[in-house]
């Protein structure tokens, strides 16, 4: 069995965070395994409280891991403090990780901001660098890129800003603000002659789910990419069944919570013991 490490914050809720991305590598048909950076206190109304992990305890959980199950992919979620981003992305390079997936958590569904402004470039020049593919959403995005997006022409932009300046694949998420669920692979430059180069942007289509309870959904598709990439699909295939997964997820309309609740991991779950 394939295995895939998510390196991220704990959702005392269960729809975010290791919970959400334990039930996605599960139903993704990976084994997957936790690095926690920090503990929440939350709910589908927001975040009241979170405590960090010690970066030292963080680096020993990094390390029981891949000494013993080495992953066929990471997934790194909510990183809140540049201690614990540089802890990462030093033992990432002393184990050679491979198939790492960044999901570069900077606010809460629910608003709430996650990610300390001084980590902000922690992460960019530290960690960004070692991603396979990183999946911000359309706020995430327009930090990374430094330019506001409004349009699709905007987002393909943004992602060959994002793509080219930290040498990896980008997969930038539309949302309901600008296009419904289409989202946008960046995937670099590719030569159409003998000297010209253009961005290679594959656009994903997704449907429109009028479902309020989108807690999670972020935490959730970089999972399943994770996931799949570690069963060895290249980056579109793993990108197209990722979003596959979380359709059927949001379509289940799962109704949880006061406010925007979590989507429904087990949505293709049966047998003896469901």
């Amino acid at each position: 069995m394939k295995t895939v490490l998510s390196i991220a914050g704990s959702d005392s809720s269960g729809g975010a965070g290791i919970q959400a991305d334990l039930k996605t590598m599960t139903m993704n048909g990976v084994y997957g395994m936790t690095a926690i950076t920090a503990l929440t206190a939350q709910n589908t109304t927001g975040v009241t409280g979170i405590l960090e992990v010690d970066p030292g305890f963080l680096k020993q959980q990094i390390d029981a891991v891949f000494e013993d199950i080495f992953p066929d992919a990471v997934k790194i979620g909510m990183v809140s403090s540049s201690e614990l981003i540089r802890v990462i992305a030093e033992r990432l390079t002393f184990y050679g990780a491979k198939n790492i997936v960044v999901d570069p958590v900077m606010v809460a569904t629910s608003g709430s901001k996650l990610l300390q402004d001084e980590a902000i470039d922690t992460l960019t020049s530290c960690l960004l660098p070692k991603a396979s593919v990183v999946t911000p959403n359309i706020p995430e995005a327009e930090i990374l890129s430094g330019m506001k997006i409004e349009t699709e022409k905007d987002m393909e932009k943004a992602a060959e800003l994002i793509g080219t300046k930290y040498n990896c694949d980008v997969l930038l998420k539309g949302g309901h603000n600008i296009n419904d669920a289409n989202d946008l692979l960046y995937k670099g430059e590719v030569i159409t002659n003998d000297s010209y180069k253009e961005p290679c942007l594959k656009w994903f289509n997704g449907k429109r789910i009028d479902n309020p309870n989108t807690h999670g959904t972020g935490c959730t598709l970089s999972s399943a990419i994770a996931s799949n990439l570690a069963k060895g699909m290249d980056m579109e295939d793993a990108v197209r069944m990722a979003k596959e997964y979380i359709s059927g997820a949001l379509s289940a309309m799962l109704d949880l919570g006061k406010g925007s609740g979590p989507m429904m991991h087990n949505f293709n779950l049966s047998g003896k013991f469901y």
